[in-house]
């Protein structure tokens, strides 16, 4: 109960912040191994890291599954550190996490093989090396780090991004982002999106001589919340 008690107060202090520091996010320059046996399934696991793109994060991988590597994942377990996520656990990632914490690796994939299911519920485990963190960090200081890639800058393919604001009515602030060039996608998300205008402005628009080819049946007219609740009251 007391760690329980502990592990909630942890995640809910204002005192932690959990967010990225400001500085250039960082990944493993190539593939870091090992493999070893568990400190309590006594099996034998092997661990890999792997390179991953800026603001993925660090994240376990087993039996087709993800885990991200988050104290909101931490879940209560005898004398060890436990993730869990949609049925799947993994256990004695501690010394590992503390590695990547302290060696500054902040995206990576660490995928898990070669582990047998045992009767005490836990799907996987870290192994236990020497006991510490050290070989984790020999391993990643001989390898090195480098700037993590952004998921799309520079991009191999064309991809565009729109961003439309029109907080006044149901509109609101809307964000798109695709590959246009890709297959039919223009033809089936794009070309049939219509032009609109805001009903509060259109006596405005006829009056500098606009619109005057305008209908409901070439176009979206929008009425912001305001004038609705205007028009009740009154």
């Amino acid at each position: 109960m007391a760690i329980s008690g502990a592990l909630n107060a942890l995640k809910s202090s204002k005192l932690i912040s959990w967010k990225p520091c400001g500085r250039v996010q960082q990944t493993l320059k190539k593939c870091v191994e090992a493999s070893g046996t568990t400190l309590h399934s006594g099996k034998s696991s092997t661990v890999r890291l792997l390179p991953e793109l800026a603001g993925k994060g660090r994240y376990f991988y087993f039996n087709s599954k993800s885990i991200p590597a988050s104290i909101d994942y931490a879940q209560e377990s005898p004398l060890c550190t436990t993730l869990s996520n949609d049925g799947v656990k993994i256990r004695t990632v501690e010394h590992l996490l503390s590695a990547l914490e302290a060696m500054s690796v902040d995206n990576c994939r660490i995928e898990i093989t070669n582990l047998d299911s045992d009767d005490s519920g836990f799907d996987c485990e870290v192994p236990i090396l020497d006991g510490s963190a050290r070989e984790w960090v020999e391993r990643i200081e001989k390898d090195g780090l480098v700037a993590a890639k952004d998921e799309s800058f520079p991009s191999p393919k064309v991809r565009v991004s729109y961003g439309i604001d029109f907080p006044q009515v149901a509109i609101g602030s809307q964000w798109f982002s695709s590959a246009p060039l890709e297959d039919s996608f223009y033809a089936k998300e794009i070309a049939s999106s219509r032009t609109f205008c805001i009903y509060e402005e259109v006596e405005h628009m006829l009056d500098a001589g606009l619109i005057k080819g305008g209908s409901l049946d070439n176009a979206i007219v929008c009425r912001s919340a305001a004038s609705f609740l205007f028009r009740d009251e009154r």
